[in-house]
């Protein structure tokens, strides 16, 4: 262990016994036996029996994807099968919000109806440090009772479409949504294999024969050949050129395919070989170095690294399954160095509909060193020229992220059309702050106020829609190790306002996200203003200008800290990043934490009473993530030549940005637009006023104020 990470540790530690309530979960990135995932005695090692009450024994793993049998005992002593177990990562990694699965332990009887679920392990920081993890639990209990072909989703209930509705999780939608999709994948599989379910019925394929051949280029353009990448970053290894394999691989029984892939002769002798019904694919390995096939492969075994997918079936290749590939003839072919053609004889297989290639492999968690179940795949269907009537019409299943995408559907537009709104005030700010004085603020105010209102009601406690520095750690982490657009994607109120962030802060800088649509931000503003408005303004105070230059510096502190203690553990980064109040004021709630969080967050809005956004300018790390490209903006305020000798506008500045040289600092700047109303305040400006009496003393006509802040010079008529 270094240094480093003794002292990271010591932090967390001392963290968990200051803060009462920052307790590790039983569940949250629980250390789980490496033999959960290899053992055939899978009930050694989880509590098996918690998940099925009433079971005395429990059978090895079988089947394929592997379940356990549960066990009683009758009237007269003997075993008695009473239903099933299953692990979901046995069957599928379906990932939540944090990008890995839920660890479930799932129980179910002979009638196809959940009897037990069971948490393991989850990575949800939600459910650490917001949400109690006993919502989860109670979100698993809807479950109980459930019949596994019930076409279960999240929402209300519709008998008229068949919908069995659950209860979802208030700020942890992504969560359940991908755990549903857990139970009902997991217990489906088990179910079809064990006969509680119909096996799915497929209309065979009928092929065409124009009796073409095609080559290499041809066939991977037109979709008969496709390819599986895995990355080293993919398993938590080490980033690299070369990936850590890719395959290549198609359907032969079209002809057309089959032939220009095998040759005329091949695919004859292949097809002779197969019985009606089944259907032979071949796999290629072009680069890495690890083997599709096992190494711990033997004779009368299961390739485990391999699979077929279609629908809610998995298909697996037993020794029997397997005829050697010796070369491809099709001109172009890629070298390999590994080959195989596996047979399909599953009459729940049909070569008409869509398929995947499964690759399977164990992930390293780059921060602990435990190994979990992963599993990387490639979709596969025949060009429509290969089919005798071209594709059948197929539903498939929507992604997780397009369920909830869907579901916040108005919420989406909604949020959408505030943030164009406020874009584009803030584009004609110009116009708006020369309609707008010292003395009357209001067209300005009466935009940022209501943005304020919004972003506080609507986007803070409705949408719980408040970005967080996590996010910026995360996407740091995806940029550095491996991109996931799905994890982004699955919370869409947050992947827009991320959009719009980036955006307008290479535009005009991070204050009209920070001034303007914080919801933390907002809500500490709006309570400096309305203090000093009910009778608090003689005690509000800005802190002397040496002592703010200092502390302004400390937010860049903590984001700096955040990020390397992210690249050694992201989970305790996640933990430290409550330095933000965020999750207190608008994802949980203020009764739903223990007294340390809410005294905190309840000190910070206490502060903002006397001290104008004391948070944002001094603590937050997102504030300071998004300063950083702020000075790259495309566009700034404007500056006159005497605004480095007057300092009328840094003495109005709340967020104290504007230095002794009269230059603002777009880093610090919040775009509150005070300096802009009285850049051309003829009555306010002190250039201007100046101008302005001499003009009047002179009897010279008054003239507007041209964009850059000066009178606009008068040419006489015979001049022109």
């Amino acid at each position: 262990m270094t240094p480093f990470q003794f002292f990271l540790r010591l932090w967390a530690l001392a963290a968990a016994l200051l803060v009462p309530g920052l307790s590790w979960a039983d569940a949250y990135e629980a250390k789980l036996p490496e033999e959960i995932q290899t053992s055939p005695r899978l009930c050694d090692y989880t509590p098996c029996a918690q998940v099925f009450p009433g079971a005395t024994s429990f059978s090895e793993r079988k089947g394929r994807p592997p379940y356990v049998e549960a066990y009683g005992t009758d009237e007269r002593g003997q075993p008695k099968l009473l239903g099933y177990v299953m692990l979901s990562t046995d069957i599928t990694d379906t990932p939540a919000y944090s990008g890995k699965p839920v660890v479930t332990l799932i129980g179910m009887d002979l009638k196809g109806r959940f009897v037990g679920v069971k948490v393991l392990k989850h990575s949800e920081p939600i459910l650490l440090l917001g949400i109690p993890e006993s919502a989860l639990t109670k979100f698993n209990e809807q479950y109980l009772g459930k019949f596994v072909g019930d076409k279960v989703e999240i929402g209300r209930s519709r008998p008229d479409e068949g919908v069995v509705g659950l209860d979802a999780i208030s700020g942890a939608t992504v969560t359940v949504i991908a755990q549903n999709q857990v139970m009902m994948s997991s217990g489906g599989a088990v179910a079809r294999q064990t006969g509680i379910l119909a096996p799915t019925v497929r209309p065979p394929a009928k092929f065409t024969d124009s009796t073409r051949t095609l080559d290499w280029a041809a066939l991977a353009k037109q979709g008969a050949v496709q390819r599986l990448v895995v990355a080293p970053e993919q398993l938590g290894l080490p980033r690299a050129s070369e990936p850590f394999i890719e395959l290549w691989f198609g359907a032969l029984n079209a002809p057309d395919i089959g032939r220009s892939l095998l040759g005329k002769d091949g695919w004859d002798s292949l097809m002779s070989r197969l019985k009606p019904g089944e259907q032979a694919i071949f796999v290629i390995r072009t680069a890495g170095k690890e083997s599709f096939k096992g190494s711990g492969f033997v004779r009368g075994g299961i390739y485990d690294r391999v699979q077929l997918r279609q629908g809610l079936d998995t298909f697996t290749f037993r020794d029997l399954d397997y005829l050697n590939l010796y070369g491809l003839e099709a001109a172009g072919a890629p070298q390999f160095s590994e080959s195989a053609i596996f047979i399909v004889r599953s009459g729940a297989f049909s070569a008409a509909y869509p398929w995947k290639l499964v690759m399977l492999g164990n992930r390293v968690d780059r921060a602990t060193g435990a190994r979990s179940f992963a599993s990387f795949e490639s979709g596969y269907w025949l060009p429509a020229w290969a089919l005798e009537g071209g594709r059948p019409q197929v539903e498939e299943a929507a992604a997780p992220w397009v369920k909830v995408w869907k579901a916040r559907a108005v919420e989406i537009v909604l949020f959408t059309l505030l943030l164009v709104a406020v874009a584009i005030v803030y584009a004609l700010r110009d116009q708006l702050t020369r309609r707008s004085s010292r003395k009357n603020k209001w067209p300005v105010n009466a935009f940022k106020y209501s943005a304020w209102v919004l972003s506080i009601a609507f986007v803070g406690f409705g949408m719980m829609a408040q970005p967080s520095v996590t996010q910026v750690l995360t996407w740091f982490h995806s940029l550095l190790f491996h991109w996931e657009w799905t994890l982004f994607l699955s919370d869409p109120l947050i992947f827009l306002f991320w959009i719009f962030i980036i955006v307008t802060v290479f535009i005009w800088g991070r204050g009209l996200f920070c001034g303007w649509l914080c919801p933390f931000g907002s809500l500490s503003e709006l309570i400096y203003k309305v203090a000093g408005a009910i009778g608090l303004k003689r005690f509000q105070r800005a802190l002397p200008k040496a002592l703010h230059d200092k502390l302004k510096w400390v937010k860049y502190g903590i984001f700096f800290g955040l990020l390397a203690v992210s690249m050694f553990s992201m989970t305790t980064a996640e933990v430290l990043a409550e330095v933000e109040p965020f999750k207190t004021t608008f994802l949980v709630g203020w009764f739903q934490r223990s007294w340390p969080y809410t005294l905190f967050a309840a000190g910070l809005l206490a502060l903002s009473i006397f001290v104008e956004r004391p948070f944002c300018k001094y603590l937050c790390p997102l504030g300071a993530s998004l300063a950083m490209p702020s000075t790259f903006r495309w566009f700034g305020l404007r500056r006159k030549q005497e605004c480095s000798s007057c300092k009328a506008c840094a003495h109005g500045c709340g967020a104290q940005a504007i230095d002794a040289d009269g230059r603002i600092d777009h880093r610090e700047c919040l775009h509150c637009l005070d300096c802009m109303i009285l850049y051309t305040d003829t009555h306010a400006c002190p250039p201007l006023v100046k101008e302005r009496k001499r003009r009047e003393a002179s009897g010279l006509q008054m003239t507007p104020i041209n964009r850059d802040g000066y009178f606009i010079p008068i040419i006489p008529v015979e001049k022109l």
